[in-house]
């Protein structure tokens, strides 16, 4: 059995982060691309583990919500009725929630864009959280009753931001391009939410550093998942990565730093050497 040296491990891992694809970092390191997969399978678990066991007890004032496409292997249109039935294909909804004072990614997760999910998602926050939070989402019909089930109606400050946008003028230049927004409107539904925090910029911007950041969700191009499960340990490295080691221009320090989960700054060295705290090898 071969097993990578940490060196190597660390330079496959800085080149993941930065958004390259498993074989342009098989290129850049001369290692063969099974290899980089299993790497990523593996660093993907611990930092998942990792995530759930220390993101925890968060006393943050205000959170954003939102969710984000992509897709494995094929788009829905090529998927089969029984493709479709099992989910490992097709279009993934990443779930996040965002800390809007310090940045941290409290939780995610990769799945369908339903109310089954969406109540699977506002649990885990709900649980990470050690005090009533302002809470921002987009006008998604299933988050209101995920988010009264999970926090409870009286336990919540939660509001929606609701954005109104204007219709396309049909021109091929801007067929990949956003609608434009012509309006918002703020519409409390729980507690008291303060009006001038009900927003979702800061979570709508994390979704810009994940399609900058993972290969896999960029878009119009051959560089999307093949698998479900690489998939998720992308996203599980990518989140461990932004959040313990990677310095927030405008905080000057991680968004973990900032949220008391550490108190100095990791280096992607440190994510590798979770791989030994967790007993896993890779060949």
């Amino acid at each position: 059995m071969n097993k990578l040296n940490r060196d190597t491990q660390i330079k496959i891992v800085a080149a993941l982060v930065e958004g390259n694809s498993i074989r342009a970092v098989s290129r850049m390191v001369d290692v063969s691309r099974n290899t980089i997969s299993k790497l990523l399978l593996d660093l993907g678990a611990v930092c998942e583990r990792y995530h759930d066991e220390h993101v925890v007890n968060l006393k943050t004032k205000r959170v954003q919500a939102d969710e984000i496409w992509s897709y494995v292997f094929k788009k829905d249109a090529n998927c089969t009725p029984g493709e479709r039935a099992i989910g490992k294909v097709g279009s993934q909804w990443t779930w996040t929630a965002i800390d809007a004072d310090s940045k941290l990614i409290i939780s995610y997760l990769v799945g369908g864009r339903d109310g089954e999910y969406a109540y699977m998602f506002m649990r885990d926050l709900a649980s990470r959280l050690a005090n009533r939070v302002q809470l921002t989402t987009d006008a998604h019909s299933v988050y209101y009753t995920a988010v009264r089930e999970s926090f409870g109606s009286d336990n919540v400050d939660y509001a929606m931001l609701v954005k109104k946008y204007g219709k396309g003028e049909g021109n091929p230049d801007t067929r990949y391009s956003p609608a434009e927004c012509i309006g918002i409107e703020k519409k409390p539904k729980m507690g008291k939410p303060d009006n001038d925090h009900i927003s979702t910029s800061f979570v709508e911007r994390q979704n810009l550093t994940m399609r900058m950041g993972m290969r896999r969700f960029t878009r119009l191009t051959n560089g999307f998942s093949k698998s479900l499960e690489h998939h998720i340990a992308s996203i599980a490295l990518h989140f461990m990565h932004y959040n313990f080691v990677r310095i927030h221009q405008t905080l000057r320090m991680t968004p973990a730093m900032k949220a008391g989960l550490t108190s100095h700054l990791w280096d992607i060295g440190d994510i590798v050497d979770l791989l030994d705290t967790r007993d896993l090898t890779t060949e």
